[in-house]
């Protein structure tokens, strides 16, 4: 019986071991999945009215700054190495978005970060200028850890502001619905997939007892992802055509 009882319980050991990786990878790989169906949206009808690039603005501050926030408190691996999908995912996500506008732009006229004007700022023509600006956010924010990095009040706002930002994901999508009154362009898909992502997102910080900001972020995520749902019903969209 208690030989039994240890094969059980290896068993069982090697069964959470299992689900415990799969959780991680998911978590990992997870919140990329959602752009999948809108890249392919803006690939198959050439506009990308309907997508918020500002979304990209979000997660790129916020992933930026929570792989900050884990040289100051080094929490899971997982979430680190999902910040750093987030990033090329958003990098993809902007250079389709830059290749489509150029392709479609019929105005000679063009903007650059350089040119310091922020009527266009997070509107430029060139993807190295949102290349630029990553790359002058990731040094900034570098520079500003690295002096004071010893301070736990200075870790922990700068924890506060990435699930913060993240928190926000959202809303820049909420926003340009609002302002279409419509949500032609967007992809259900991926809102139905932040959804799902976000309550497991959630669940899982709840249960790994992750810093409290990150469960906070995950619950304003939900009611976000909710509200551009209902806007979806509210405009009219054919939500199964979309789907399909």
């Amino acid at each position: 019986m208690d030989e039994g009882h240890v094969h059980l319980e290896e068993d069982m050991g090697s069964s959470w071991s299992l689900l415990s990786w799969l959780a991680s990878c998911v978590m990992v790989f997870g919140g990329a999945v959602p752009y999948i169906p809108q890249y392919q949206e803006i690939q198959q009808s050439g506009n990308t009215e309907g997508f918020s690039t500002r979304v990209c603005l979000v997660l790129l501050i916020a992933n930026i700054l929570r792989i900050f926030f884990w040289i100051g408190k080094q929490f899971e691996l997982t979430l680190l190495l999902q910040s750093v999908v987030m990033i090329l995912t958003m990098l993809a996500m902007l250079h389709l978005c830059c290749s489509m506008q150029n392709s479609n732009r019929v105005s000679t006229k063009q903007h650059h970060i350089t040119d310091l004007d922020l009527r266009y700022f997070w509107s430029w023509t060139g993807f190295e200028d949102y290349l630029f600006f990553c790359f002058g956010f990731t040094l900034l924010c570098a520079f500003i850890t690295f002096v004071f990095l010893d301070s736990l009040l200075f870790v922990e706002t700068l924890g506060s502001l990435a699930v913060f930002f993240e928190a926000m994901l959202g809303v820049p999508q909420l926003l340009q619905n609002f302002n279409n009154r419509s949500t032609r362009g967007m992809s259900v898909s991926m809102v139905l997939l932040w959804t799902a992502g976000d309550v497991f997102k959630t669940s899982y910080f709840v249960i790994n007892d992750s810093p409290t900001q990150f469960c906070v972020c995950g619950a304003v995520q939900i009611l976000i992802d909710v509200a551009i749902l209902l806007q979806v019903c509210y405009y009219g969209q054919d939500t199964r055509a979309k789907l399909g």
